[in-house]
């Protein structure tokens, strides 16, 4: 499986072939934490090792160069943007048409232990809140599996996913150590 398909969750998302999308991508006016950028090692869900390298490439504009370790020559390199609401950070990254070509949204933390921690939204938790009309989206499919497109506006989507009481929308999608310097 290929390491987009792990990390764009940074999903860096689609780890159980389930995806959330969005019309809208997160807007480049917030800066990432200067900890997030640098080398990362780890482990998607099926165990396989994976390098990240963060980097800055415009004004709060960032880089994803994701590789299976030990094989840099092999890999895929994603732009992406992140934002800050309450207690949470957010990134987003465009999806390949592959994959209806919006955009992804998922979490991350950088832990007191010097790991980044990615997360992805339950398409399940997701679908529920398009049921009670939280959100508003359209199912769609792919190759990979089934998926919905959220069409409310961002302001609606993080107001949705900054309750404390949808924290539970978050699955840990991959965890990566600091390597190197």
């Amino acid at each position: 499986m290929k390491a987009w398909r792990i990390v764009i969750a940074l999903s860096f998302l689609l780890l159980s072939g389930c995806l959330v999308s969005f019309r809208e991508p997160l807007p480049a006016d917030q800066a990432a934490p200067a900890q997030l950028l640098g080398k990362w090692s780890g482990k998607n869900a099926w165990g396989e090792p994976l390098t990240l390298q963060l980097t800055r490439i415009g004004p709060n504009r960032y880089q994803a160069v994701v590789s299976a370790k030990g094989q840099p020559q092999r890999h895929d390199t994603y732009p992406f943007t992140v934002s800050r609401h309450g207690s949470r950070w957010y990134l987003s990254a465009a999806l390949p048409q592959a994959l209806g070509g919006h955009f992804a949204i998922a979490g991350f933390e950088l832990t007191d232990k010097h790991e980044l921690v990615l997360y992805q939204l339950d398409l399940e938790q997701i679908n529920q809140a398009r049921g009670q009309n939280a959100l508003q989206g359209t199912p769609f499919a792919t190759g990979d599996g089934d998926g919905v497109l959220i069409d409310s506006p961002l302001p609606q989507v993080f107001a949705y996913l900054d309750d404390p009481a949808n924290s539970d929308v978050f699955v840990e999608a991959a965890r990566f150590q600091r390597s190197g310097k």
